[in-house]
């Protein structure tokens, strides 16, 4: 017994219908089939409540109608064949999208009902009369559903080469290869967005012989690169042809090729223009698309990886650290090795490293992002990683010693004269803001507010919500704690107090001498009496 393949061909030509997942395939081949008959001018007319649908084009027309009603034998040239290797179904999906095909190709034209055809039923083709013949190709659609068609076809038509016009409106086709500045490469052409003025951007549309086979989930049509692919080296897969084969290991291929367009941009502009400017509007693209070695030889930095402490340093919830800025200024390497500039690398800010913030904000230290540079990168040789120095801190002139018994935190807090901070041969002393180390809340003589207890913790919990109202009420008892602690005699605890109101604020005040008496308890626990 000997078996082979057959083929059952009532019940193929019965299922093909299911085979196109989109109904707006059958446009996409129709105008597949007009680009390819070399037609440089296509026009479509779309009347959805009389559903007719006409396709006419100006290229060679049809030289054998059979292959209209061929399944799988394309019927084009050789060159064609080898060019794009076309499959042979487009015109069947014309068969079971409409009840009527009416084709007519220079002098003759033939009439096919669509049910009949696939019956496999013969239908004249005739010749026409001078007066009837047209140049190229018309194709009418009847009894065609497609509803959503005038506000998809300028999207299906994105990327194809040839002119459509849509019920006698040009299409603007602003991703075809004719109206984008393109790179040849090896596998197609190019265009990537912002080469021009560095606003990258990894959204990517890939097209093959003019139709999308590739695209993000959302994206800009100005703000997305663009890839048409060599139809000798890509295939899409059957029948919609709208993904290619292999996608998984040509995506990988195609992002090599938008690495490399962007090395070869990125080239040319850093030869012609001045460095300030080719780092200002190229070091985001370079980092992105791993570029980072073609700032090594420059003797500016990125402002965009160096940053100055501006305010206190605080634990944040979320890590948003508004307390540091971005520099307006481009470190040149002179000031780096002259030592003008120091460039310190730290980790965000947590209970353990409190001091060494505080240490390189009283410095003006420079915070430098080292991932943000090449391993190679000249200024790697001056970084220094404050997280790896030892620091020792000490309370000069200390004066009080107890513990904050707070709703969130417990910290022992020390009231002092001022705080010696030393890193090595460096050394500071801070006398307006308090620190966190090792537990321990150091307070010294300029710091009457509770903000340091944000260098003790963020205040969140374990599941990740921020405790304000644990925030304020632990940072007003360690400002109460403060001026209890300093209270050393009645002038020094009145001085706090006050100091603590903004009394100069209002200006009734402001010249005033008052006469104050103080009793006992809360309100009214005072008299007050206007001298003079």
């Amino acid at each position: 017994m000997f078996i082979q393949v057959q083929i059952n061909e009532e019940g193929a030509l019965r299922n093909q219908r299911h085979a196109f997942s989109d109904r707006f395939t059958l446009v996409s081949e129709l105008l597949q089939n007009a680009r390819r008959a070399g037609a440089r001018h296509i026009e479509l007319n779309h009347d959805a409540a009389k559903q007719l649908l006409v396709v006419r084009d100006n290229g060679c027309g049809i030289i054998d109608f059979q292959t209209l009603l061929s399944f799988h034998e394309s019927g084009w040239g050789v060159a064609v064949r080898e060019e794009e290797r076309p499959f042979g179904i487009g015109f069947s999906k014309c068969l079971y999208a409409a009840s009527r095909c009416i084709v007519t190709s220079g002098d003759r034209r033939v009439d096919i009902d669509t049910a009949q055809a696939l019956d496999k039923a013969s239908f004249e083709v005739v010749t026409l009369g001078a007066h009837e013949a047209i140049l190229g190709t018309q194709i009418e659609l009847q009894g065609v559903d497609l509803p959503e068609l005038p506000t998809r076809i300028e999207n299906l038509c994105l990327g194809f080469p040839v002119e459509v016009l849509f019920n006698g409106k040009p299409l603007q086709r602003r991703l075809a290869q004719a109206n984008l500045p393109m790179m040849e490469t090896p596998m197609g052409t190019v265009y990537l967005t912002g080469a021009d003025d560095g606003l990258y951007n990894h959204h990517t549309i890939v097209f093959l012989q003019g139709f999308c086979v590739m695209r993000p989930i959302h994206f800009r049509v100005d703000q997305v690169n663009v890839v048409h692919l060599d139809p000798m080296q890509f295939m899409a897969r059957l029948p919609d042809r709208d993904k290619l084969i292999d996608e998984d290991l040509q995506r990988p291929r195609i992002e090599a090729t938008l690495k490399a367009c962007w090395r070869i941009t990125l080239a040319s502009a850093k030869a012609v223009m001045p460095a300030s400017q080719f780092v200002d509007m190229y070091y985001s693209a370079m980092r992105s698309w791993g570029h980072l070695d073609l700032l090594n030889d420059l003797d500016i930095l990125p402002s965009e990886v160096c940053s100055q402490i501006t305010s206190y340093p605080i634990q944040s919830p979320g890590n948003s650290i508004d307390y540091v800025e971005r520099v307006e200024f481009f470190p040149t390497r002179q000031a780096v090795e002259d030592g003008l500039l120091t460039l310190v690398v730290l980790d965000w800010l947590n209970d353990e490293n409190a001091t060494r913030w505080m240490f390189a904000r009283a410095q003006g230290y420079l915070l430098v992002e080292a991932l943000g540079l090449h391993p190679e990168h000249w200024a790697q040789a001056h970084f220094r990683y404050l997280e790896d120095e030892a620091i020792e801190v000490e309370a000069v002139a200390e004066q009080h010693r107890t513990q904050l018994e707070g709703r969130w935190i417990w910290p022992t807090v020390l009231l002092c004269g001022a705080i010696k901070l030393q890193m090595g041969q460096d050394a500071v002393v801070i006398t307006d803001d308090g620190l966190f180390h090792q537990g321990c809340l150091y307070i010294p003589r300029d710091e009457p507010s509770g903000k340091s207890v944000r260098q003790a913790s963020a205040f969140m919990n374990e599941h990740d919500q921020f405790l304000e109202s644990d925030l304020e009420s632990d940072r007003d008892a360690l400002a109460q704690l403060i001026r209890l602690l300093r209270c050393v005699d009645s002038v020094q605890t009145l001085s706090s107090l006050l100091e603590h109101l903004q009394l100069g604020r209002y200006p009734k005040l402001h010249g005033k001498r008052f006469q104050l008496e103080v009793g006992q308890g809360g309100e009214p626990g005072y008299s007050l009496e206007l001298i003079g």
